[in-house]
């Protein structure tokens, strides 16, 4: 995030650390996710949908003119302020340049089911701009229609439908909005609208107005390390005191791309209800004690478990299961 600085992307104003945890001061955004405007409201008008669209292909445009590639583009990642702009944001999966493989290419498996492209499920490397690419289609879909072009409880049949681009445009969307669309939701990457194509289709330039850029950064992408010396300064390598040896983690995506014959339907056989998330200022001794109060009267146990995010320990979350006593 230190290498964009965009009026629709959330600005990062500081790294911090101590020897447990890393703090990062972001831009403060109040009008919530994306994602829970649609839920609440539904699909949105064309033109509603065309304007946010356009901020959200500025913003990655510009990460992409600086060699950055989000590759987690979904809803639940733009956010918007108290004037309705749109701020892209959650740039924990991002790649830059010096991540390609040989074959120039990108080849970690990431993003959320429904919105990665089919070249990720392939497993055989890809393009980060083409991918962006992808997501943002599925997002534009998303915003007219108010659901998914691809969905299915079973992880598998979902994939399939996603490798092969199998999706139906509602009848209501314009022939421009659809004609941009199947052009994004291409499954070979090699015949992908680009994103300066993009920039140039007719039913996306209908009142757009390009962001000013904010001036390009001195740091230069080639070599990443002038960006991070401040924050890496004040960084405590705790690898060094640590003696226990830990697990890798793998994504979810990994893990099945270990086995391709692996059927999970098992685990997404039963439609998963609307959640809500949560954050509070008492500690999580004072919200247990708080949720058990409440469960004990209508029969409920609490269970507390332990939980690893890459090589970090999650000393500060609590998750909580309900069980019939």
């Amino acid at each position: 995030m230190k290498l964009v600085k965009h009026p629709n992307i959330i600005e990062l104003f500081e790294v911090m650390a101590s020897k447990s945890k890393v703090y990062f001061v972001l831009e403060y955004v109040t009008g919530g996710a994306l994602f829970s405007k649609i839920a609440r409201d539904g699909k949105l008008s064309e033109g509603d949908a065309r304007s946010y669209f356009q901020q959200l292909i500025d913003a990655v445009a510009y990460c992409h003119s600086r060699g950055v590639y989000h590759r987690d583009l979904k809803p639940e990642n733009l956010l918007l302020d108290s004037c309705g702009t749109l701020k892209v944001s959650d740039f924990g999966l991002s790649a830059v340049p010096q991540q390609l493989r040989a074959d120039g290419l990108f080849h970690t498996t990431c993003g959320t089911p429904n919105y990665v492209a089919p070249e990720i499920i392939a497993d055989k490397g890809y393009d980060g701009a083409k991918v962006d690419i992808w997501s943002c289609g599925v997002i534009l879909f998303v915003l007219m229609a108010g659901y998914l072009p691809f969905n299915n409880p079973n992880l598998m049949i979902l994939y399939k439908k996603i490798y092969k681009a199998e999706y139906t445009i509602p009848e209501w969307f314009s022939p421009g909005a659809r004609n941009l669309i199947s052009r994004i939701l291409t499954a070979n990457p090699k015949n992908r609208i680009g994103m300066a194509d993009i920039l140039q289709e007719p039913w996306f330039m209908e009142g757009y107005k390009p962001e000013e850029r904010a001036v390009t950064q001195k740091a230069k992408l080639d070599d990443l390390d002038t960006v991070f010396d401040d924050d890496l300064e004040r960084l405590v390598d705790e690898q060094r005191e640590l003696k226990i040896s830990r697990p890798t983690a793998l994504n979810a995506f990994e893990l099945i791309s270990f086995n391709q014959g692996l059927n999970l339907s098992s685990l997404f056989e039963k439609e998963m209800k609307l959640e809500s998330r949560f954050a509070s200022k008492c500690s999580a001794s004072e919200i247990i004690s708080k949720m058990e109060d409440a469960a004990t009267p209508l029969g409920f146990n609490i269970q507390k478990r332990g939980y690893k995010v890459g090589e970090s320990l999650l000393n500060t979350c609590v998750f909580l299961y309900f069980k019939d006593s």
